[in-house]
């Protein structure tokens, strides 16, 4: 069986060590290359490989969301997930996105050519060199953590991006005791904050990145009426305004508003006060 294999990464000199490895092989030929996340499913489309080889980072995308996609889209295609960065939380990434193998690439050769071969035959079979230690590492995380159901679901809540109110009404708890599940979450994870406690249980598994959540159906409280102090002021405060408004609005022939001449008699009777306030102040 010839396996036909497509190269997806973001670095040319990978991409060089692969063909030179992979033109020393008889049951395996390179039929494309792709340097990028975007032009991947078309490609594919086009040659129809048995086998994907991709980085997990690349330069336009996420590759562990490429490979999800690819794996829904594509049941029988193996994919190989390859990194520069060997961690336990990247390999659970891939085994969660349906990847056939993952290989750190500082594997031996002869590691990284079974992981294609494997790909190539058990597609949906997941295979890794450090897997049994990695779940070992989890478990004994896990257990040290110990989250009690409650604690779990207020994590997955913080990961939403609800608030602790909101948290309290989606759990039909108090408040208070809403506050309580978070601070006890907190301590337990080592963390001062929701993004070091949200990044410490994806490092360790506890919860899974899904990107932006939908907006959770919980109801926004309806806006409290002003109580009527503050109705007041607002009227008082206005009310200059109102009648400022009212007083441009008159025009030859009306009302005069506030504060406005109303005659010849009115600046009569004004002119009179003047004068007489004047001569008040006047020696006798």
């Amino acid at each position: 069986m010839l396996i036909r294999l497509l190269i997806v990464d973001g670095h040319t000199l990978t991409r060089y060590g692969l063909r030179e490895v992979i033109a020393r092989q008889d049951d395996i030929e390179i039929v494309a290359e792709s340097e990028s996340a975007a032009g991947t499913p078309g490609l594919i489309a086009a040659v129809q490989p048995d086998v994907v080889t991709m980085d997990a980072s690349l330069p336009d995308g996420d590759g562990m969301k490429l490979a999800r996609g690819l794996r829904d889209r594509h049941p029988e295609l193996g994919i190989v997930m390859l990194t520069s960065r060997d961690e336990d939380h990247l390999l659970f990434q891939a085994l969660d996105a349906g990847v056939s193998a993952f290989v750190s690439k500082t594997a031996p050769v002869d590691e990284a050519l079974a992981a294609i071969r494997h790909a190539a035959v058990a597609a949906t079979s997941f295979t890794a060199s450090g897997l049994a230690v990695a779940l070992s590492r989890r478990r004994t995380l896990q257990d040290g953590l110990s989250l009690s159901p409650r604690e779990a679901e207020v994590l997955r809540l913080l990961r939403d991006g609800l608030t602790i109110p909101v948290i309290a009404q989606v759990m039909h708890i108090s408040t208070s005791t809403a506050k309580t599940y978070v601070a006890r979450l907190y301590e337990k994870l080592g963390a001062t904050n929701r993004a070091q406690a949200l990044m410490t249980a994806v490092h360790h598994s506890l919860i899974r990145y899904e990107g932006p959540p939908a907006a959770h159906l919980v109801p926004s409280p309806a806006p409290a009426p002003a109580p009527a102090a503050q109705r007041a002021a607002l009227s008082v405060l206005q009310a200059p305004r109102q009648a400022a408004s009212l007083g441009r609005a008159a025009g030859p022939g009306r009302a005069a508003g506030p504060g406005r001449a109303a005659g010849p008699g009115r600046r009569a009777g004004l002119r009179r006060r003047a004068w007489l306030r004047r001569r008040a102040r006047l020696p006798g």
